[in-house]
């Protein structure tokens, strides 16, 4: 159920989503008795759509996200597990072309591959399901392992957790699987900005672990002021960033998390 209601009330924390539904509303009702209202709605409908797109909001919302939790520390000494979760592959697109096709997070796959290699004693989980709702998608874990192998990972490196739809499913499976021991140090390898939200639900599930962020959308602090070339690319940012706090929010508010905005140990 919770997997059900997280697709359906995703779809209205999509900025973009939003902003045009207020548009198509504006329209409907400028030709009724409600015109007023309904050319109110188109106005604001087109000046936050430049707003989403062009100006750098996109930025100021995903960057308290990304450095929420740093870059590793290697100095640490090898870790005992590295679970890295999907996102990063488009599974309905791999299928039909019968490739191993990444999208705009494939560091999340990439990091794996170095990790394994730096780390080779290091057991190594890949948890993606297959999360389509509505259509016929794929799943991810069978994608990963083509990916996997065709990097130089031996058969059988990688185990997958091929059940999860969602965070809250990639923290409960994967604990289930990976059966950590006491004093175990495991890695989790995830985009940055949605680094926080997936640090509290391990943490609400018991299994304790450590960030290790990829897939970087900013440069930080500088991308504050740094307006999008295109409408497309800003609204892109915006709709990310903003599905990742409504995200913290209602994970914690349901439950889900540990925490409304989860935070390095100690900090």
């Amino acid at each position: 159920m919770f997997f059900v209601l997280s697709k359906i009330l995703g779809f209205f924390a999509i900025a973009s989503n939003v902003i045009v539904f207020m548009g198509l509303c504006g329209a409907l009702m400028a030709r009724s008795r409600f015109a007023r209202a309904g050319r109110l709605l188109l106005v604001w409908s087109v000046l936050l759509f430049a707003l989403a797109g062009l100006s750098p909001i996109g930025n100021a919302l995903i960057i308290p996200l990304e450095d929420r939790f740093p870059a590793w520390d290697r100095s640490q000494g090898a870790p005992d597990g590295i679970i890295a979760l999907g996102g990063a592959v488009t599974a309905d697109v791999a299928v039909a072309r019968g490739d191993a096709v990444l999208n705009e997070a494939a560091e999340r796959m990439t990091a794996v591959v170095e990790l394994a290699r730096r780390y080779p004693s290091a057991r190594i989980i890949f948890s993606g399901g297959d999360a389509s709702f509505g259509y016929e998608g794929g799943n991810e874990s069978e994608v990963a392992l083509v990916f996997f192998e065709r990097m130089g990972l031996a058969p059988g490196k990688v185990v997958t957790e091929d059940k999860s739809r969602n965070t809250v499913e990639n923290a409960a499976f994967t604990r289930d699987l990976a059966a950590p021991k006491p004093g175990e140090r495991w890695l989790l390898v995830t985009s940055a900005y949605h680094m926080p939200r997936a640090i509290g639900v391990f943490r609400q599930v018991g299994f304790s672990v450590e960030a290790y962020p990829v897939d970087w959308r900013t440069r930080g602090s500088k991308d504050l002021v740094r307006p999008f070339p295109t409408v497309g690319d800003g609204l892109r940012r915006t709709d990310t960033a903003l599905r990742e706090w409504v995200g913290l929010f209602v994970y914690w508010l349901t439950g889900n998390s540990a925490e409304l905005f989860p935070a390095p140990a100690g900090r």
